[in-house]
């Protein structure tokens, strides 16, 4: 049986993932947010959600219609290497940084999923 690190680790050893905890770490977002900020299927958003949640490094809560995902505060508490990760390391990445770029962009207007899936917002 694996343990919880091995998960966590296997977890963030990819780039989609890691693109997700990015913006993850600055707001709690819908599979239809990730999917379009990431410009990624659905069903791909969904499989890496579901990896990095039972990894532990993400929970969920139903909000009307949607699912929304946020970071596990207790995993960052318990692995902070993690916190140095998604601090410190990740904005190295250029495609974190565009996407976070993205991101920043389509919350400063105050969009909403419902706007990402009428097409309103453009990127």
């Amino acid at each position: 049986m694996e343990s919880k690190l091995t998960r966590i680790l296997k977890a963030l050893a990819d780039d989609t993932r890691l693109r997700m905890l990015n913006l993850l770490q600055h707001y709690d977002l819908c599979v239809c947010e990730l999917e379009i900020l990431l410009g990624i299927s659905q069903s791909n958003a969904s499989r890496h959600l579901n990896k990095l949640t039972n990894a532990g490094l993400l929970e969920y809560y139903k909000a009307a219609k949607y699912v929304y995902y946020q970071i596990n505060s207790e995993t960052i508490k318990e692995y902070l290497f993690i916190n140095v990760i998604l601090t410190s390391e990740i904005m190295k990445l250029d495609q974190c940084r565009k996407d976070y770029e993205k991101m920043a962009y389509y919350k400063s207007k105050g969009y909403t999923c419902d706007d990402l899936k009428a097409g309103i917002v453009n990127f």
